[in-house]
């Protein structure tokens, strides 16, 4: 475990770095919009426009409806992606004939914008809640997808040989020895599937009348409120940071100390 002073410090370090860019961000404004008329104020807000919005909507519950809402589409989105990612991933590298036919399928379909989407989904689905979860998912089905091939197939093939001649056979091989090994880059893959996975949420929730922290960003755009686009945009970043932390920090951190590549 991590001596308590060590980890105080490092939370003074991280919030005296985040102070700082607040400060540089309040001069560039200052001398930018004030004293030199570079920008305008509705084109490069100040912090404290974005505190004083942010706070306005977390009074009045905008913010935390909002985020409700986009929990719950993302999770469910997510979820429906893990598992369709971790399916298509293993079956890739089980099938030889599945492998070399939609392999690189795959990859071409990752490149896709999550934008792209969206008409398949409206015309599917209308504009609801399913054409919302469907860009989710699809979004991020192939990161995962992708990232549970590769991590299988780097496998270090001594640990199968191993395995083999100590009479590990089939399922028990996958299970025991194979995806143990692959989980730094599956973790690494979920990773970047959550991060796609925001990126489709946005881009469905803009497109839709429907509540959720892509609503809020297109009312601030429409309202020519430049304060409350950068407020929904810091609530974004932060709630992804906090994911990161609490659930994929923690399984990374794990399997590291498993691997004795860190000390928890």
């Amino acid at each position: 475990m991590q001596n308590p002073s060590t980890i105080a410090i490092g939370i003074f370090k991280r919030t005296l770095f985040y102070l700082i860019l607040i400060i540089i961000w309040e001069l560039v404004y200052r001398v930018g919009v004030e004293f030199l008329g570079i920008w305008k104020p509705y084109i490069f807000p100040s912090p404290i426009d974005v505190l004083k919005t942010l706070a306005g909507l977390m009074m009045d519950n905008t913010l935390g409806i909002a985020i409700l809402a986009s929990l719950k589409r993302i999770a469910a989105g997510y979820l429906i992606s893990l598992v369709i990612g971790v399916i298509l991933g293993l079956m890739i590298v089980r099938f030889k004939y599945i492998d070399e036919n939609l392999s690189s399928l795959i990859v071409g379909l990752q490149t896709l914008p999550n934008i792209c989407w969206l008409p398949f989904a409206i015309l599917w689905y209308g504009l609801n809640e399913s054409a919302i979860i469907f860009v989710i998912a699809i979004g991020s089905t192939f990161a995962i997808t992708i990232a549970i091939e590769s991590g299988i197939k780097n496998v270090n093939p001594l640990y199968i040989r191993a395995a083999k001649t100590m009479g590990a056979r089939g399922i028990k091989t996958y299970w025991n020895i194979i995806i143990p090994a692959a989980l730094p880059s599956i973790i690494s893959g979920m990773k970047q599937g959550w991060s796609f996975a925001w990126r489709a949420l946005m881009a469905g929730e803009m497109m839709s009348a429907s509540i959720g922290l892509g609503q809020v960003l297109m009312m601030g755009r429409e309202l020519a409120d430049i304060s409350q686009v950068m407020a929904v945009m810091i609530v974004i970043i932060i709630l992804g940071l906090i994911v990161d932390k609490l659930f994929f920090g923690r399984i990374e951190s794990n399997i590291r100390y498993r691997w004795g590549l860190d000390r928890i």
